[in-house]
């Protein structure tokens, strides 16, 4: 009864306490370093280890540093296999051969290295592949259960759950989101990441890299189809800075030359306090800009940092998500540390 009027009292405290931190690590010595500086603030560990082929072929290997911390620590462990080829992804999702093979390989390397399971990370499909998909990921679910293991899937946001009258719209989903069936996958998977970053990038005008609104909307979509036990919120730890870039050596040659450049938090600070940059708060997308000037032009940056960075971690616990899933150790802001639990 005590436990249970102290979590009344103090109700988002609790809330948080329940949130599981999932973050993904490269194998650059900054995103090692930080995984063990900060593993008893962490969860769930899933680093970039592996990658599969048009064939099925399953390469890469563990780090053993991050394997014995892991295991120290009762830090679950999730690598990544992941496919980013177009052309590759179809001819794997439609052959049976290749998917055994890839099957076999991720259950081998679980049993030899006492993954928990492993996360998949199919990106750049087209939307055509949709049933393809969730059938591939289905028979890596059911094989994987089978030997008592789990599978997750780092899934693009989707919403609304169709392209708008824009041709960055109708190329966005065509080659991104409109692959990704959230209700199948969910049925399918032990955890769905929903990746709810770069709504802007160097392919857009400036601005959030996950705004507050178009995280919300993708949320509530994916909330209509996956069970929020099976959900994590995902969590920009970079940002990116537009400026002007090469308009092209000759008049015929010359194109608009805005351009923008993936930023870790650490650079975009730099670049702040370099250029005397007065960061602001966007209020409506909970999300920190700021601009200098160099060359005499104006350049931007939007990236999160702790204030945005707990608004998105405490809305994964008030809808009691299972947790979050932040991309990527080793470019976050420091102050994102202290709002997050220490483990016992």
């Amino acid at each position: 009864m005590k436990k249970l009027l102290f979590c009344l009292l103090l109700t988002v405290p609790c809330a948080l306490a329940q949130t599981k931190t999932l973050f993904y690590m490269t194998d650059h010595s900054d995103s090692v370093r930080d995984f063990i500086q900060h593993q008893d603030k962490i969860d769930i560990i899933v680093p970039t280890w592996y990658n599969v082929d048009a064939n099925g072929l399953v390469y890469g290997e563990p780090d053993p540093t991050v394997e014995r911390a892991a295991k120290q620590r009762h830090i679950l462990l999730f690598p990544i296999v992941a496919i980013f080829d177009k052309a590759g992804v179809h001819t794997l999702l439609t052959n049976d051969k290749a998917q055994t093979a890839m099957t076999g390989s991720l259950i081998s390397e679980c049993k030899q290295n006492g993954y928990d399971g492993f996360q998949l990370d199919f990106e750049n499909i087209a939307w055509t592949d949709r049933d393809a998909l969730s059938a591939t990921v289905k028979r890596i679910a059911d094989a994987m259960h089978q030997e008592h293991l789990q599978l997750q899937i780092a899934v693009v946001p989707n919403a609304p759950g169709h392209p708008s009258h824009g041709a960055f719209s109708k190329w966005i989903f065509s080659d991104w989101r409109g692959v990704f069936d959230l209700k199948a996958l969910g049925e399918s998977v032990d955890l769905l990441c929903l990746m709810t970053y770069d709504q802007h990038t160097r392919w857009t005008t400036p601005g959030p890299v996950g705004g507050w609104m178009w995280v919300n909307e993708n949320l509530a979509y994916a909330l209509k189809v996956v069970p929020k036990e099976k959900l994590s919120l995902g969590i920009a730890l970079y940002g990116y800075h537009w400026y002007a870039g090469d308009p092209g050596l000759n008049e015929k040659e010359q194109k608009p030359n805005i351009t923008a450049d993936y930023i870790s938090a650490v650079d975009a600070q730099s670049l702040r306090d370099t250029y005397q940059g007065q960061e602001m708060w966007d209020a409506q997308d909970h999300t920190t800009y700021f601009f200098f000037y160099r060359d005499q032009m104006r350049e931007w940056i939007f990236y999160t940092e702790k204030r945005g960075f707990a608004d998105r971690y405490n809305l994964a616990a008030e809808n009691h998500l299972q947790g979050i899933c932040a991309w990527v150790l080793g470019e976050e802001d420091s102050a994102i540390w202290s709002i997050l639990p220490e483990h016992k």
